[in-house]
């Protein structure tokens, strides 16, 4: 197997989940640069990794330029993601990997997909939390058959779209085998969110259609079903999956429940070790080294390919184009006529403050 080389772009909280991983895979990549603004922030990730200092850039792009790696990571806000892959494009790397959203709008996005295959750079984008106990449990329930036939899936967040919807509409699609969403019907509402650093609407709600005949609801934001206490905000999440043979869901916070004719129509369930430690000791590794493979390959693709990721970001705008416009939304979307969404809904949407938070 090779091992691949591998820069760095954003050492914050996030951005050190992902170098950690690098790291902690030494058989398959190999860290050869690593770039933050903040150079005492990056001063202090390095001597805590022991990394050498001559690794350590301030710039991106002279970065890429010194030492041209097989792989590219950026980890930095969503207004960034089309600079960041233009750089990636122009170095000539083999993979590449980012946050997310994939983008802030339909046409960045679809600028994005069109770089990546132009120049056949394999893309992920860090949809990670398949990789979670209690999705893999959900998918090994689905995958043998105790659900019967998908029917429905239901998906809620406590927090906004572009925050963790943007995982779960990813999640809806990984659970129903990647088929696409035929049309959707959307509403959102509030307008305080949108100045986020990840540009919402303070709620969204919707119903897509899919081409195998499955329907989902999606709610996203406050006014979506809250199964946790009030700290647990950002682990607030669910994904339901319902067949003709019962039910099943999970959540981020590693816990699972199921209802089937498997189980004897009983009521059954688990949990995993929580996010905290699931977050820190598997996600990234195993997502990194799925990666590894698809790059050695092209047939394992990997689960967050770009293409998934794409789909995903296109039903979100198709829920605000839906919402804003009172039509149902089919599929896919013309990237060009879609403009500014996020535009649209400050000049569009009454304010809400006081479910903003």
């Amino acid at each position: 197997m090779k091992k691949y080389r591998v820069e760095q772009a954003g050492i914050g909280n996030r951005g050190k989940i992902h170098a950690n991983a690098f790291l902690e895979l030494p058989d398959r990549f190999e860290l050869v640069g690593l770039c933050d603004l903040d150079r005492k922030k990056l001063a202090a990730y390095a001597e805590a990794r022991q990394l050498r200092p001559d690794i350590l850039h301030d710039d991106a792009a002279a970065m890429l330029k010194a030492v041209k790696p097989d792989v590219f990571c950026f980890v930095t806000p969503p207004r960034l993601r089309l600079p960041m892959v233009e750089l990636a494009a122009e170095s000539g790397v083999a993979g590449l990997a980012f946050e997310k959203p994939m983008a802030t709008s339909l046409a960045e996005a679809w600028q994005i997909v069109q770089l990546c295959r132009s120049r056949r750079i394999k893309t992920i984008v860090s949809h990670q939390q398949k990789y979670l106990t209690s999705f893999q449990k959900l998918k090994e329930l689905i995958g043998r058959g105790d659900l019967g036939k998908i029917t429905r899936l239901d998906a809620t967040c406590q927090a906004w779209l572009a925050q963790l919807g943007t995982h779960y509409v990813d999640y809806i699609l990984w659970a129903n085998g990647g088929a696409k969403a035929k049309w959707v019907v959307g509403h959102v509402h509030g307008k305080e969110l949108l100045e986020d650093s990840h540009p919402s609407p303070n709620y969204t709600m919707g119903i897509l259609g899919f081409e195998n005949g499955v329907r989902a609801v999606v709610e996203f934001g406050k006014l979506a079903p809250s199964y946790m206490p009030k700290e647990k905000f950002w682990l607030d999440n669910r994904l339901t999956v319902y067949g003709t043979q019962g039910y099943a869901w999970c959540d981020t916070d590693a816990r699972w429940g199921a209802c089937t004719k498997a189980s004897g129509g009983e009521v059954v369930g688990g949990v995993g070790d929580g996010w905290v430690v699931q977050e820190k000791t598997r996600l990234q590794p195993l997502y990194l080294k799925d990666f590894g493979a698809w790059l050695d390959d092209d047939k394992q693709v990997h689960p967050c390919n770009l293409d998934i990721s794409y789909h995903g970001y296109e039903i979100m705008e198709a829920l605000c184009l839906s919402a804003l416009n009172h039509v149902r939304v089919d599929l896919p979307l013309d990237p060009a006529q879609c403009g500014d969404m996020s535009g649209r809904m400050r000049k569009e949407l009454p304010a809400c403050p006081e479910r903003a938070k």
